[in-house]
């Protein structure tokens, strides 16, 4: 690794440069498991609005859905701990003055909650139960971007 005291003085410790390595980690993958819980609801669109005599499309729709929900399932578990690891260990969000981060950990939980919420629709969707239109998925789609879109406000601006 370079040394960076060089570039940034001698203030730039170990310390803050491995907290900034964890930080992009955490933002890279954040980007990802976002990226699934995009094209997720996407991917159940299309299954609502599949004719029941197509089983070929619907199973191939299927399984981009599993292998999707597992792989965002992975990414989702890095993301996590390494926001842990910066929040528990680094301090960041922690202190008087850090309700952003409440605000914030509370978003986290309810994109969580989506998640699982995927989950159970893709397992409706496999036994054949899923009785919602393409319309609603539609509007499901939504609810990350907004999610994703305060957490952003939060963890820039603080707000609190």
């Amino acid at each position: 690794m370079p040394d960076l005291n060089v570039w940034y003085g001698a203030a730039f410790s170990d310390y803050t440069c491995s907290m900034l390595w964890i930080k992009a980690l955490h933002i890279v993958f954040i980007a990802s498991w976002f990226a699934g819980l995009f094209y997720l609801p996407r991917i159940f669109v299309n299954l609502a609005m599949v004719e029941p005599a197509s089983v070929a499309e619907r199973e191939r729709l299927l399984l981009m859905a599993r292998k999707l929900y597992r792989f965002m399932t992975i990414l989702a578990v890095p993301a996590l701990v390494l926001g842990l690891w910066l929040w528990l260990y680094y301090g960041i969000g922690r202190g008087p003055g850090q309700g952003w981060m409440h605000a914030k950990l509370a978003i986290v939980v309810a994109l969580l909650g989506y998640h699982h919420g995927c989950g159970l629709i893709l397992r409706k969707f496999t036994q054949g139960q899923m009785q919602r239109s393409h319309i609603w998925f539609r509007w499901f789609n939504e609810a990350p971007v907004l999610l994703m879109l305060v957490a952003v406000i939060l963890v820039v601006v603080k707000p609190f």
